[in-house]
């Protein structure tokens, strides 16, 4: 009788436990405190990215389609991280993101809506078809991913909040251009006698943005404006610098592409008009003082590490950048796989106080300047006394913090303003009227913001970043590399606002075994230890027969071995099985290591906290036991 009340007991305890345990869990759903203990907090969002959702003003409706069915491993496990993190994205926005996922099977509604969406199917290596893609739709705005790649992952969270933010804004933002260059096509080439076209990147702003085109003398800003990109400032004058200094401290994005050395402005020489012209050099001297940048002009950097063309056509200083030259934890550059900085410059920057600089990109330790005379010389004429600094240098940075006026005595006076006339005066007559009571100068900003500097401005034009050919009458345009992109994304990212400026790079789900990469290593440096000293046994034993010979007489009865060479040669084939044997039982070992490693950190990961937890019920009923027995 006893018993059988120890087991009902014992059954309305498991059951209350059980029940406690699915409440605390339905509470803790249901409560707002989430704990991130993942590596890298790879489910926490950016703060930039809780601030574009707080911001949305009416439903943003995502279609998210996904197909579920024999799919590789890590691709499923992909798909179901985009929507654990679209599931974040819900908790933050609430009612204000609808989220509809759908499995588009073969010929079936779902798959018509996706190819509707403009969602495209993906092939495996079989050849079979699956999706995985999204649209993102507000009101009549709708941005489409057509593909997600896990290749991408780092930059998913990125991706998937532009789309939203896209969607979200009603207008496009205003996005300034100015220019030393006839950037936007001239009816009339002074040089060439022909009219110039308007470049590519020009065209691609236009279709994203409302572009305005700012007249490069300008001493005034429009307020309009939020982002204000600027390439090549040649000879750029005092009062447009102060109206870019005042831009910046009004919270406007500056990004500047400079040049010491630029290819495509030939500008003509005064004394020698029929002389092939010399390429323009940019800088902002006075912002750059007041910033603490220094770029030299003049003087353009090479670097062999990252050079273009091979053997006498190598040229270091076109630098065809790869990955290892970008900033991987900033999404300007993160994923971006080659650029191209033709006569490019360097930084050298101790920032003002208050300022703080990111590298976007970076040279290799094995460069050095060269003058502009000799910037295009290539081959052996180009290493020829090259004698690199062993110091990396930065080709293009991010700052930010609150910057102050480069101008501390207000506006600079008009040069071509009469004797005695105050700063905004008008330079003559003919000249338009400038404001009688113009804006008071600000000393500096109210808030943070952000300046990105790049040291080359060829990379913009068309003739570094894209081949334009002529098919069947239609002009067609092919990226060369990831010029456009790189600069289309500072752009994007800037006229979206601090809050998607500051989104990081995320951390890859993919965990390596580092313990097992360890033993690797450390097993390869006594395999190649193995191996030096099965070469180091080779020259001695070979220094030895030599010595033999020349004892035996030389190399004419080097036919005939002797005993003694004989007994050496012997042994050392011996040794040499010897050695063969330790290296085999050497990489069988480390094998084994690494599978037993492998397998156990499985058993750990998996089998650990059910065994805890079987562990604890155990000792708990045998402590239970324990205290009826005694009573």
């Amino acid at each position: 009788m006893k018993k059988s009340e120890n087991l009902i007991y014992s059954a309305i305890g498991l059951i209350a436990l059980f029940l406690l345990l699915v409440a605390a869990n339905f509470l803790a759903s249901r409560g707002a405190v989430r704990a991130d203990l993942t590596e890298g907090r790879i489910y926490t969002l950016s703060e930039g990215t809780k601030k574009i959702l707080g911001k949305i003003d009416g439903q943003v409706k995502i279609r998210l389609y996904s197909t579920k069915g024999d799919m590789p491993v890590q691709l499923k496990s992909f798909g179901q991280r985009v929507e654990d993190l679209l599931a974040e994205f819900k908790s933050v926005a609430g009612d204000k993101l609808v989220i509809e996922k759908y499995n588009p099977k073969p010929d079936s509604d779902e798959e018509d809506a996706a190819q509707l969406d403009g969602v495209e199917p993906q092939q495996l290596a079989t050849g079979e078809q699956f999706y995985l893609g999204l649209s993102v739709s507000r009101l009549d705005r709708k941005q489409t991913m057509p593909g997600i790649n896990p290749q991408r992952e780092r930059l998913l969270e990125y991706d998937l909040i532009r789309l939203i933010a896209q969607v979200a804004v009603t207008e496009r933002p205003v996005v300034g251009l100015m220019s030393a260059l006839p950037v936007q096509g001239a009816p009339f080439n002074m040089m060439t006698r022909q009219p110039t076209e308007a470049w590519v990147l020009h065209g691609e702003l236009k279709r994203d943005f409302d572009l305005r085109v700012v007249d490069f003398n300008a001493d005034k800003i429009d307020p309009a404006i939020k982002v204000l990109l600027l390439i090549h400032p040649r000879d750029i004058s005092e009062r447009t610098e102060y109206a870019l200094d005042q831009f910046v401290l009004r919270g406007g994005k500056l990004i500047a592409f400079v040049d010491p050395h630029m290819y495509f402005d030939q500008q003509p020489n005064p004394m020698m008009p029929m002389a092939q012209g010399q390429p323009g050099q940019s800088t902002l001297p006075t912002l750059f003082k007041s910033w603490g940048v220094n770029m030299e002009v003049g003087k353009v950097l090479a670097d062999v590490t990252y050079a273009s063309g091979q053997g006498q056509r190598l040229t270091p200083t076109i630098m065809t950048l790869n990955r290892s030259a970008f900033n991987r934890d900033d999404v300007a550059v993160s994923q971006v796989e080659t650029l191209l900085l033709a006569f490019s410059g360097a930084f050298d920057i101790k920032p003002a106080a208050g300022l703080t600089v990111s590298e976007l990109m970076r040279s290799s330790p094995n460069n050095m300047f060269v003058d502009s005379i000799v910037a295009s010389v290539s081959g052996d004429a180009a290493m020829k006394g090259f004698a690199p600094t062993n110091k990396s240098l930065p080709l293009a940075v991010r700052m930010t913090g609150k910057f102050k006026s480069a101008f501390p005595g207000g506006q600079p006076a008009d040069p071509r303003a009469p004797p005695g006339a105050p700063p905004g005066a008008a330079a003559g007559k003919d000249e338009p009227k400038k404001d009688a009571t113009p804006a008071a100068a600000l000393k500096e900003g109210a808030a943070d913001n952000t300046v990105v500097l790049v040291a080359d401005a060829d990379m913009l034009a068309d003739g570094a970043a894209v081949e334009v050919q002529n098919i069947f009458g239609q002009r067609v345009v092919i990226p060369s590399n990831g010029n456009l992109a790189f600069v289309q994304g500072l752009v994007e990212q800037a006229a979206a606002g601090d809050d998607l400026s500051s989104l990081r790079s995320r951390t890859s789900i993919f965990r390596p075994l580092t313990v097992v990469r360890q033993m690797e290593t450390e097993a390869q440096k006594q395999y190649f230890g193995k191996i030096k000293s099965l070469e180091d046994d080779l020259t001695q034993t070979t220094e030895k027969m030599q010595a033999l010979q020349k004892q035996s007489g030389g190399p004419k009865s080097a036919q005939i071995l002797s005993a003694a060479q004989q007994s050496e040669l012997d042994r050392f084939k011996k040794r040499v099985a010897e050695s063969r044997r330790e290296l085999k039982e050497l990489r069988k070992n480390l094998r084994q290591d690494s599978e037993a490693l492998q397998f156990w950190t499985k058993v750990v990961n998996i089998a650990l906290m059910p065994v805890l937890v079987a562990l604890f019920g155990l000792g708990l009923w045998w402590s239970r036991q324990r205290r009826v027995a005694g009573a």
